[in-house]
């Protein structure tokens, strides 16, 4: 088990900025998130209001990728790449992954949005992804489980009828996209590492309508179902406080 980093009041203050901001973003682009519009035009947007408000992009050479944000789209899981190609249509289920950083501080988020008119099914999926993140965001004070958190969203994802995708886990954050620990959305409640106040964590639910298999594309990023069936993906970060949770990229 790597060693997870507490953070102090001056790092989490760094990291509630960029969480607010970016909060801000992801609603001030909901209007562009449009029939017509692309996934690279989104992408652009973002970056520039990111840039405007002093947030640096940390997406953006995080291994091989050359993008501000990941734009998933129905069946694509995670890591959807920006491109000139994807067009939105009426009906697409838009999931917009944007990690910024202020001063070397990260926050890590994730949105859904609707595309004119979507089917019940997309509003369904993408209830039970919200209602799962937020069921196990309000367990979180000292002295629980991480575990306790991935057999939350488990259970909240199951028995809705949902698959829980095993490939990705959620994370902890800081000055590094992805810090100790790893938080699987399934699991059995009671083990892992006891939540302390100063954690801060990437909780992240993945959700598929069919079976939870997933398969990365030819271009190495792009994770599609395998049954190409719709999937929902929603994300925030979040402080252990001294007495529960302060969840830092909600407004």
């Amino acid at each position: 088990m790597h060693h997870i980093q507490l953070k102090n009041k001056i790092a989490i203050e760094k990291m509630r900025t960029a969480g607010k901001r970016l909060a801000e973003i992801l609603e001030k682009i909901a209007p562009e998130v449009v029939a017509g519009k692309s996934t690279w035009e989104l992408d652009l947007l973002i970056e520039g209001y990111m840039r405007s408000s002093g947030l640096k992009p940390s997406c953006k050479g995080y291994g091989t990728y050359k993008h501000a944000t990941c734009i998933s789209l129905n069946e694509v899981v995670v890591h959807g790449i920006p491109s000139k190609d994807t067009i939105l249509k009426s009906g697409d289920f838009v999931k917009i992954d944007v990690v910024g950083s202020f001063e070397n501080y990260c926050a890590d988020l994730t949105r859904y949005f609707f595309v004119g008119v979507v089917d019940e099914r997309v509003r369904r999926i993408a209830q039970v992804a919200q209602t799962a993140l937020d069921k196990a965001i309000s367990l979180i004070r000292p002295g629980i489980n991480l575990s306790d958190l991935s057999a939350c969203i488990q259970q909240e994802v199951e028995q809705a009828g949902f698959g829980v995708v095993r490939h990705f886990s959620g994370h902890g954050i800081g000055k590094s996209i992805h810090e100790a620990p790893e938080i699987p959305n399934y699991g059995k409640p009671g083990s892992g590492p006891v939540l302390r106040e100063g954690m801060t964590l990437a909780i992240e639910p993945m959700i598929t309508e069919g079976s939870y298999e997933v398969e990365i594309m030819p271009d190495g990023w792009t994770a599609k179902t395998r049954d190409r069936k719709l999937a929902a993906h929603v994300e925030d970060t979040v402080v252990v406080t001294r007495d529960g949770v302060e969840i830092l990229t909600r407004l």
